[in-house]
């Protein structure tokens, strides 16, 4: 089970009971965030969520409403007593600003390893629990949205085991993924479990234009984070000028790459009541939510009777 917490919904500016954009993904108590932006660890301590565990920091840009928080949090995991380290990705740019924002935050417990990727186009990496999929998106800056996928761990095969004559005591390892040499024989994993197992997708993406890449970058997610900067369909002539989206837009994009759930965040401090616009994108996309600092879900993988 993973869960999921849009930390800040704000864009732009904090407003009243809205701070600025992040989101938090935690799965077997180890956690991944994206995006940085003022109040980030407010909204951590409310919740109670630990952020000691914190491994994987992730930007899409570096305008300051996605990583001013950092300095101040990077801090606070400092006096958690946190000592392993912690990686930080984004586009270009990465290095010389994670360096100028650790002006007033110079010395920390641990080591931070910095990827900074360049140019336009994929990248994919597996970090920790997590499997990171990045794509360029069409913002004005370098922009990159996230997809992160959860591998569900293959179930035991007792009968597979016994038919490939693994020896008792090589059970446990073969199922935390070893390969045991014995004399002559070699024993894989593959030997002692089941098949494949559907796991979870989630995909992020503040700030851009809809893109045909995005389309398929997004495909079958489980859960879509997209921002939402303006409600009203009369406001496009604005995100096209500024490189955002209206609701329509982004649950457009759900319905085409076949999303389960839509989770609209990143609104703009113009529209203090973005639900105000929720059936401009639930007539395009029924299982629309509007984002709120601090709501959290667990998303379950699904069964063999879900396909």
């Amino acid at each position: 089970m993973l869960d999921l917490c849009l930390l800040g919904c704000g864009g732009s500016m904090p407003v009243p009971g809205r701070w600025l954009t992040s989101m938090i993904a935690s799965y077997n108590g180890r956690k991944l965030l994206i995006d940085c932006g003022e109040g980030t660890q407010i909204s951590l301590k409310i919740l109670g969520w630990k952020i000691k565990n914190i491994d994987v920091i992730l930007f899409t840009h570096f305008h300051a409403d996605h990583i001013a928080g950092l300095p101040g949090l990077l801090l606070t995991i400092a006096n958690s007593g946190r000592t392993d380290p912690i990686t930080i990705m984004g586009p270009a740019g990465l290095l010389k600003v994670i360096n100028g924002l650790r002006v007033i935050a110079p010395v920390l417990p641990y080591k931070i390893n910095l990827i900074e990727l360049y140019g336009k186009g994929s990248y994919y990496k597996k970090i920790g629990n997590f499997n990171v999929n990045v794509l360029s998106v069409d913002h004005g800056i370098p922009c990159l949205g996230y997809s992160l996928g959860i591998v569900r761990n293959r179930k035991f095969d007792r009968k597979k085991a016994l038919e490939n004559r693994v020896p008792l005591m090589f059970w446990s390892s073969l199922q935390r993924g070893e390969t045991i040499k014995d004399g002559e024989r070699i024993y894989t994993p593959d030997m002692v479990l089941g098949c494949e197992r559907t796991g979870l997708k989630i995909s992020y993406c503040t700030d851009s234009r809809p893109t045909e890449a995005l389309v398929k970058f997004i495909q079958d997610s489980d859960v879509f984070i997209c921002e939402g900067m303006y409600g009203d369909d009369e406001n496009i002539s604005k995100a096209v000028r500024y490189k955002h989206m209206v609701f329509s837009e982004a649950a457009l994009l759900a319905k085409r790459a076949g999303v389960r759930e839509l989770w609209l965040t990143h609104f703009s401090p113009s529209m203090p009541e973005p639900e105000i616009y929720l059936k401009n994108a639930r007539d395009v996309f029924q299982n629309t939510i509007i984002g709120e600092d601090r709501y959290v879900k667990s998303i379950n993988f699904k069964e063999s009777s879900d396909f």
